[in-house]
């Protein structure tokens, strides 16, 4: 296994770092702000950090924010376990309008759970604009399944499977548990809508947000990767924004075939019309692919 995969691996959970000299303006380049998933934190070099350098390389004079939720690393990693998800796309919306190198505009790339809390950002924070969103295995449908987590045997993940089981939708775990806020039960379509504090907002479940919807078509492009061989997010679907249908546990559906685009609830159907929605395949477990790929199907969205 390359250094490069090992990056992508543990590429889950990580934060905002900026890099120096920002030079996007006189450059021409477009501002990177990346948001890490579960388990990981902004700048491990084996994973979020070692991402943000390459990208320095490729596109040199590049602006690349990584998020860091929180004061240190470790704040960062546990808080994409136990805070509210609306508290961090809050503070993420506040950072982002306060940095000078982002007034312009910026391209945005979320990994796995980071992918969905950046979507909210869209949504929610159009000021300063974000041009392209990049969703590398991010669950856009939430998840009813958590077969792997970082540090399986761990008493974190088991704790979390057992209380995503049993009690996702309680207002205590859901205040206080991230994966329950976009944990989304087919079996129990009334007590998601109704409970669920994160995704079954951004997601247009309960009622329309006329803003979200505006605000997400203002995108140029949203890239959504999708692994093949992904053994962490269940369905793998979620990641092209398909899901489990209704009322069972077996059969999904496409994005296409969903209520939120035949209905058009997000403005997902006139986005793809537009040409604004791109699906990309690779193969591997999740968050797992070479630099030449990314390369040759991320990087010209970076450009």
């Amino acid at each position: 296994m390359t250094l490069v995969v090992l990056w992508f691996l543990l590429v889950a959970p990580m934060m905002l770092v900026a890099s120096r000299p920002a030079q996007d303006s006189i450059n021409g380049t477009v501002p990177l702000v990346m948001w890490h998933g579960m388990g990981d934190n902004c700048c491990n070099p084996l994973s979020m950090g070692g991402m943000k350098k390459m990208i320095e390389q490729e596109i040199p004079g590049i602006y690349v924010l990584s998020l860091m939720i929180g004061s240190n690393i470790v704040q960062d990693t546990t808080n994409g376990f136990f805070m509210n998800v609306n508290e961090q796309v809050s503070l993420v919306c506040s950072q982002l309008a306060r940095d000078p190198h982002l007034k312009g505009g910026y391209n945005a790339m979320g990994f796995s759970q980071g992918a969905q809390f950046l979507r909210a950002v869209a949504q929610r924070c159009p000021s300063p604009p974000m041009k392209t969103y990049i969703s590398v295995g991010g669950q856009q449908q939430g998840v009813y399944g958590l077969p792997r987590c970082p540090g399986e045997s761990s008493h974190i993940c088991d704790m979390i499977r057992k209380a995503l089981n049993t009690e996702a939708y309680t207002d205590v775990v859901q205040k206080h548990l991230v994966q329950a806020q976009y944990w989304h039960d087919p079996l129990n379509d009334d007590l998601y809508k109704k409970h669920s504090l994160f995704l079954a907002d951004i997601n247009q479940e309960r009622v329309v947000n006329e803003t979200y919807k505006k605000n997400l078509q203002t995108l140029d492009k949203f890239v959504m990767v999708k692994f093949l061989h992904d053994t962490v997010v269940d369905p793998v679907d979620s990641e092209w924004f398909g899901f489990l249908k209704t009322g069972q546990a077996k059969e999904t559906e496409t994005l296409q075939e969903s209520i939120l685009y035949k209905e058009d609830r997000l403005g997902l159907a006139a986005m793809d019309k537009a040409g604004k929605l791109i699906f990309l395949a690779t193969e591997g477990d999740h968050l797992q692919f070479t630099r030449e790929w990314f390369n040759a199907n991320l990087l010209p969205y970076l450009r």
